[in-house]
């Protein structure tokens, strides 16, 4: 992810999904708190179990971008494929 963010190089993600990642992980980027996240349309959820302390938008059906957050911002941030 760092380094689509960084680079916009497509390896490692879903090029279908390049658009919509774009803009979740630059408002990610200037987020203080998860609820900076919640846009019309990504679902931001709380995770639970070995995920607890992290939350999830929607990408793309399965596709989720998962985060946690300290009082600096964003880390732990992935894309993940849930089934």
């Amino acid at each position: 992810m760092e380094r689509f963010f960084r680079t916009g190089s497509k390896a490692g993600i879903q090029p279908a999904h390049a658009a919509r990642l774009r803009l979740q992980l630059g408002r990610l980027n200037v987020s203080n708190v998860p609820q900076d996240m919640d846009v019309p349309g990504w679902k931001l959820h709380h995770l639970s179990g070995g995920l607890k302390d992290h939350w999830a938008v929607t990408v793309n059906a399965n596709w989720r971008l998962t985060f946690a957050f300290t009082g600096e911002g964003a880390i732990l941030v992935d894309y993940q494929d849930y089934h």
